[in-house]
């Protein structure tokens, strides 16, 4: 039951949707424009940079506070017990982003709402997650090719973490805690999937070009 409300808490602070919501305010429906994507991305190509800040903020704080809240709801149950509930608070506010109910689940593609994820699960995998997504966007100005390595490291590191003892949970914890975490990327790699075949053939569109994300 806890898992559910975990997700449920997190599906309606994932559906507040900050890229429909900021073009709205603009006169326009950002799905509409440049790669038809609700999220940080195609804000920032359609909007300009004020609008890629804002929807990416917008798109942390909600994850961010979907954790804050399910960890406090249950802050009395057994420590153990509280990381997991977060991934699937984080997991719900991902889902609640990429398709929203109100918008004939049409949405983003979560990476924004994976850095909220992200900032929840510590400071190493902050830094560490950071650090891979720059690099890459800096090195070859290909965000989708920063959030898909980003989100297969996030596996790699949680795993690493995990068997280190780094949250502290009981094994069957820690191995659903991997699991969702391995759902959540093969989920983010679907999404990017047309991105991929445009990375593979060279055609992908490089940060602040407003093409087809």
């Amino acid at each position: 039951m806890e898992r559910l409300i975990s997700l449920g808490i997190g599906y309606l602070f994932g559906i507040f949707q900050t890229a429909y919501i900021y073009g709205r305010m603009n006169g326009i429906d950002i799905r509409e424009h440049g790669s038809g994507n609700a999220g940080t991305t195609n804000a920032l190509r359609v909007l300009g940079k004020k609008a890629g800040i804002i929807v990416f903020l917008g798109d942390v704080a909600k994850t961010v506070l979907a954790v804050v809240v399910v960890r406090l709801l249950f802050r009395q149950q057994d420590a153990d017990w509280l990381p997991l509930l977060g991934m699937y608070a984080a997991a719900g506010a991902i889902l609640g982003h990429n398709f929203p109910v109100q918008l004939g689940f049409r949405g983003g593609k979560g990476i924004a709402c994976t850095a909220g994820l992200v900032v929840t699960l510590g400071p190493i995998v902050t830094a560490l997650e950071a650090a891979t997504f720059l690099f890459a966007v800096i090195l070859t100005r290909y965000v989708s090719l920063g959030s898909i390595l980003v989100v297969t490291e996030l596996v790699i590191v949680l795993a690493v973490l995990g068997e280190n003892g780094y949250y502290g949970m009981s094994q069957g914890h820690r191995v659903e805690f991997y699991a969702v975490s391995v759902l959540l990327a093969c989920m983010a790699l679907y999404r990017h999937r047309t991105n991929i075949v445009r990375l593979l053939h060279g055609t992908e569109s490089k940060v602040f070009q407003k093409e087809s994300e």
